[in-house]
């Protein structure tokens, strides 16, 4: 069976903070630099760093994530990702295998790396032993197998004398060294309580900071070995994930007709309006192909920014991001948050997931905000951070009842009170409870769900605006 070859390397390390992101956009950077066409990939569920890639190469930053989409959507998200590009890389999450908490190699990197038939280049933070790397190395080198360490990126090096001790202790491994990184040559990426700061909070500065990864790994690796080792790899037989392909399932009459009362020029597809800017910057990239698919014309506001809508809304997502950092800046925004008010107030389909939950409350740390949910949010030094399973408790604008998804959870927020009447989800692992608000058409929850894994959520609401475009059209014809 024929398929498909796309270069490609996958960044890992033993643990988190041996430097993973910074190699791993350094490569990407200086790959795109010398004129490849780059796909920057992540695994797990951070929104972060794939931002940091995509300003790297200029191409979407992507997750793939066993646990939230499944292991068999791996490889198709990753085809479709990659379609057309000379080169793709692939930061790992955490320690090479370490995945989901009590779920074996499930999420983990190694177990991406096997699903893309990909060579691992393993990271490793050298700044506090020689000899020991060897040892290090080899027992990651056999622990799986099935996993193939094709090479190491020594990082956080003292010295040319610790360099060398390093490349000697390294010589008798049979894995070879690919580059060596000295410590205190770090760029300059600032952090908050959940990470990096995002790319949209920062971009010139964050700009610099990639460039700067980009000379550095270029100066410290052999780029030219990297790039042979991923061309060296076998084909993917499997089919690349295909947006419209999933998006098929709906209905005719859910396709999103209506006689052209909505969409640009009319268009006869309902407008559904995603809240970007700096304080939502918590998105997929499948998210919005989904939509579009599914029969929707698809445009970003800032809400930090705009005081309207787009013109001709019919449905509205609002994603993740750190509306408690510009909680004054969204409170200032009284247009807009009146606008968001009133569009729920119609039924139009709202969707919202962690910081749109928040945006939809009354008030975050007693700033005003929309005023859509009955419940109040603040911040708190409790991070609550993991994967969960959930299920539709009836149904929504987003889900049919008893739909089954898998999420992640990942805030230091609380929300008071943390579910309403008719909640969005009945969480089912790790623990039972309710979660979030579902009234009239809004939806709205701490739990970030990947559509890739669910696609009717993205059909149903696009049906929802659809429907309530033509029953607009149709009042304002008689």
């Amino acid at each position: 069976m024929s398929g498909t070859t796309i270069p490609r390397l996958v960044i890992a390390a033993p643990s988190s903070g041996a430097g993973k992101t910074t190699v791993a956009t350094g490569l990407m950077a200086a790959f795109a630099e010398a004129g490849l066409s780059v796909s920057p990939h992540k695994v797990g569920p951070d929104y972060i760093d794939p931002g940091y890639h995509a300003l790297a190469t200029g191409r979407p930053g992507r997750n793939l994530d066993a646990y939230l989409c499944g292991p068999g959507r791996i490889a198709p998200l990753f085809l479709h990702g990659a379609a057309g590009a000379d080169l793709a890389v692939v930061e790992g999450v955490m320690g090479l295998f370490d995945g989901a908490s009590g779920q074996g190699e499930l999420s983990s990197t190694a177990q991406v790396a096997k699903l893309l038939r990909a060579p691992v280049v393993l990271v490793v933070d050298a700044s506090s032993q020689s000899r020991s790397v060897a040892a290090l190395v080899h027992g990651f080198a056999s622990w799986d197998p099935q996993v193939r360490l094709a090479g190491v990126i020594l990082n956080k090096v003292g010295s040319d004398r610790h360099e060398e001790l390093l490349r000697d202790a390294m010589d008798s491994s049979g894995v070879p060294v690919l580059g060596a990184l000295r410590r205190g040559e770090q760029a300059r990426t600032p952090s908050r309580h959940l990470g990096l700061v995002p790319v949209a909070e920062r971009r010139a500065e964050a700009l610099e900071s990639v460039r700067a990864l980009a000379a550095r790994v270029r100066a410290g690796c052999d780029l030219d070995a990297l790039l042979a080792l991923a061309r060296a790899v076998p084909e993917l037989t499997e089919q690349a994930w295909d947006p419209a392909a999933e998006a098929a399932g709906a209905a005719a009459d859910e396709s999103g007709a209506a006689d052209g009362s909505t969409g640009p020029a009319g268009s006869g597809k309902p407008l559904i309006a995603v809240a970007g800017g700096a304080a939502f910057t918590f998105s997929y990239a499948e998210h919005t192909e989904l939509l579009t698919a599914a029969g929707a014309v698809v445009v970003p506001f800032d809400p930090l920014r705009d005081e309207r809508l787009p013109a001709g809304t019919r449905g509205l997502v609002i994603g993740g991001g750190f509306p408690e950092v510009y909680a004054p800046e969204l409170s200032a925004n009284a247009p807009l948050r009146a606008a968001v008010a009133e569009l729920a107030a119609t039924g139009a389909p709202v969707t919202a997931e962690c910081a749109g939950l928040l945006y939809l409350s009354r008030s975050i740390d007693g700033k005003p905000m929309c005023g859509v949910l009955p419940a109040d949010a603040r911040m708190t030094e409790r991070l609550t951070l993991g994967y969960r399973e959930a299920v539709a408790t009836a149904d929504n604008v987003l889900a049919a009842a008893g739909t089954r998804v898998r999420g992640h959870e990942f805030h230091r927020t609380v929300l008071e009170p943390g579910a309403g009447p008719s909640p969005a989800w009945g969480l089912t692992y790790p623990q039972r409870r309710v979660e979030g608000y579902v009234s009239g058409g809004v939806h709205a929850s701490y739990l970030h769900v990947h559509w890739a894994a669910e696609p009717s959520l993205a059909r149903r609401l696009v049906a929802s605006a659809a429907r309530g475009a033509r029953a607009e059209a149709v009042g304002g014809a008689r």
